[in-house]
Formats: C-alpha cells, structure tokens, sequence
C-alpha cells in the first residue's frame, strides 16, 4: 500500500493540464489503483491512497500524471505496510 503526495511546484500551469491529470485521475480508479483521494490542505496539492503490486509499479503510474511530467507537482511515494486496520477497513489488509 502507498501514500502518495502531489505537491504543487507550479500550480500556474495546473489549468492547462488539469484534463488530462483528471482522465489520470480516472483510469487509477479504474484500474482499481487508487482506494482515496483528497486536496492536501491548505490547498498544498492532493494526496492518493493506493494499492499497487510494487513500488516500481506505483512509480511507473504516478509517472504518467500530467502534472509530474510537466511540472505542476512533484511526486512523493510512502509505501505501508499494513499490520492493523479498524473492522471498516480490513479490507486494506487483504
């Protein structure tokens, strides 16, 4: 499991990407990736958690976001290892 951080590094050009990071956003949760997203507060840039079979793996998606390949954030990736969940979530420990 991941935590992974988007943090604005050029948010002047986060309009002109912000279709194809939302269609990013999309196929993550599509590809069933991607378990939460939320905006990083006080407006920081967002936060994702995410299941991959790697890190590489993760790596390799987060790669593909608009916004890391032209700079509107940077990309930063905590992998977790689950060892405890509330009974809501033990589905994350599966």
């Amino acid at each position: 499991m991941f935590i992974v951080l988007l943090k604005f590094a050029d948010k002047s050009k986060a309009a002109q990407w912000m279709a194809g990071h939302n269609e990013w956003i999309q196929k993550g949760f599509a590809e069933q990736k991607f378990l939460l997203l939320g905006s990083l507060q006080p407006n920081l840039g967002g936060g994702i958690l995410a299941k991959a079979e790697s890190l590489q793996e993760i790596q390799a998606f987060v790669n593909e976001d608009p916004f890391v390949v032209h700079g509107v954030v940077t990309a930063d990736i905590l992998q977790i290892s689950p060892g405890k969940a509330d009974p809501r979530l033990q589905f994350l420990l599966e």
